[in-house]
């Protein structure tokens, strides 16, 4: 009964970690917008369709932990996140997606815009101020841009190598992730972006 209770509380924190470390928590909007009746305030949908897609994910990531533990939930993300996470912006009906100057995965490289919002946060985070998400109008599009920071739990997968981040997790980011770059982490960092493109209102 002991060792049972044992493995059912790593099992909760590790849930905690991924929920927080795959997805992060998307910083609350300081921005404010003047909108009427009939305006849509971008910014405040976009950061809706994030966290809505944040919430997917963290769902099958807590069950895919739950049946085989962090290397199972490693897996996970391997597989699925960005098939959820495009499945999440079909079901939307937006372009929603996670990049970073630092991906674990290739296919979430950040693209030079993106690479100075970051950039910019991460001045901003150096100097002790808030990253407050942006809107811009690109091509018609409304994209908004909203920075996902590290806590303490996410360091279990993103963290020092051999010290918050177990050797057996190493393992298998290192065998799922060869060109892994997101490690090293502390809390309270710029991990990446949640990018959500909008169609814009006529």
């Amino acid at each position: 009964m002991k060792n049972t209770l044992i493995t059912t509380s790593i099992l909760i924190s590790g849930a905690l970690a991924f929920v927080a470390c795959g997805n992060s928590k998307v910083s609350n909007t300081d921005a404010t917008e003047t909108t009427t009746e009939n305006e849509v305030n971008y910014l405040e949908t976009g950061k809706e369709l994030a966290m809505q897609t944040k919430s997917s994910l963290g769902k099958y990531l807590v069950q895919a932990l739950g049946e085989k533990g962090p290397e199972g939930a490693v897996e996970f993300c391997n597989t699925k996140a960005i098939p959820i996470t495009d499945s999440m912006s079909l079901a939307l009906s937006a372009t929603i997606k996670r990049v970073s100057d630092q991906p674990r995965n290739p296919d979430n490289q950040a693209n030079e815009a993106e690479l100075s919002y970051i950039n910019h946060w991460k001045e901003a985070t150096q100097k002790g101020e808030k990253s407050t998400p942006q809107l811009s109008e690109i091509d018609g599009q409304m994209v908004g841009y909203y920075p996902i920071i590290t806590n303490q739990m996410c360091l279990q997968c993103h963290g020092q190598p051999e010290q918050e981040i177990t050797s057996g997790t190493l393992a298998a980011i290192n065998k799922l992730y060869p060109s892994d770059q997101a490690t090293g982490y502390s809390s309270d960092e710029i991990r990446g972006i949640f990018v959500v493109e909008m169609s814009k209102a006529n």
